[in-house]
């Protein structure tokens, strides 16, 4: 066991208003169960900083919501946990492998579901996973053995001879998300996967991933700036231009903002 500071916030009243001020606590990490640790990372664009020393951990068997409005910061934190950007200052450890001095072995416990698509539109559903499994050097028998595990799962085994350009935008995500789970990660990466989705492609996605959490202990880090796909034993992170605003379960955060819901706790923080 070690010691790890966590940003959190305590209440100062003025006229009577709460106001979000930060302060550090110690959090107990147990390295053992460690999917993701992230220390005094800092990163910047030229002169202007992206993500301004910051701290967190993830265990598996937790789902972990990244809260923060467009240009928070999320983005580029994911793309320095997958090795898109190198840290200017801070350490990234995956699985206790340190991702930049142990690269192949931490990358390889990690999937990724990018915002944006990244599919081959003109391959079938099986095609795009079967690609997905060669790149990580499984045989083809078990290649055809995860493929169709992940994709029966997710209910679209019976379409995995259409192309991706034949699906709508919830099912290429169904299939997104097939793909990041194929070698069995730690931690999976989900950068505002339900983006641009109807309600119901939503909902189902949110529902499908915290019963994955449960299901098969893996450790989440989803990022999303929508409070209704929050659950009540989530944890969360509140990334506000850069820094961390809060962090704990939800009960903690909103006993610590003295709100009744993430919405008004989210407000008050990145007030």
């Amino acid at each position: 066991m070690s010691e790890n500071k966590i940003i959190s916030i305590t209440r100062a009243r003025t006229n009577s208003t709460p106001v979000a001020k930060k302060i550090v606590h110690s959090k107990k990490v147990d390295l053992k169960n460690s999917a993701l640790i992230v220390e005094n990372l800092t990163f910047s664009y030229g002169q202007k900083k992206a993500l301004d020393n910051v701290n967190f951990q993830i265990s598996a068997g937790e789902c972990t919501l990244l809260l923060g409005e467009n240009g928070a910061g999320k983005s580029t934190l994911f793309s320095l946990i997958t090795r898109l950007y190198d840290a200017h200052a801070g350490r990234i450890e995956l699985c206790g492998f340190d991702i930049q001095k142990q690269s192949r072995q931490a990358l390889a416990r990690l999937g990724v579901v990018f915002q944006q698509t990244t599919l081959d539109m003109d391959l079938t559903v099986v095609q795009n996973l079967r690609y997905h499994t060669a790149l990580h050097g499984m045989s083809g028998k078990l290649a055809n053995k995860r493929i169709q595990e992940e994709l029966e799962r997710l209910q679209m085994y019976e379409r995995r001879g259409e192309k991706i350009r034949q699906l709508n935008g919830g099912h290429r995500r169904r299939v997104e998300i097939a793909r990041a789970l194929l070698h069995k990660p730690a931690l999976l990466l989900l950068d505002e996967p339900t983006v641009g989705l109807d309600i119901p492609s939503r909902q189902a996605i949110v529902d499908y991933v915290h019963q994955l959490v449960i299901d098969e202990n893996i450790a989440v880090l989803w990022a999303s700036h929508l409070m209704d796909e929050v659950y009540p034993d989530d944890h969360l992170i509140v990334l506000h231009r850069g820094q961390i605003k809060a962090t704990g379960s939800v009960n903690d955060v909103l006993e610590i903002t003295q709100t009744q819901n993430i919405a008004n706790a989210f407000a008050q923080l990145t007030n």
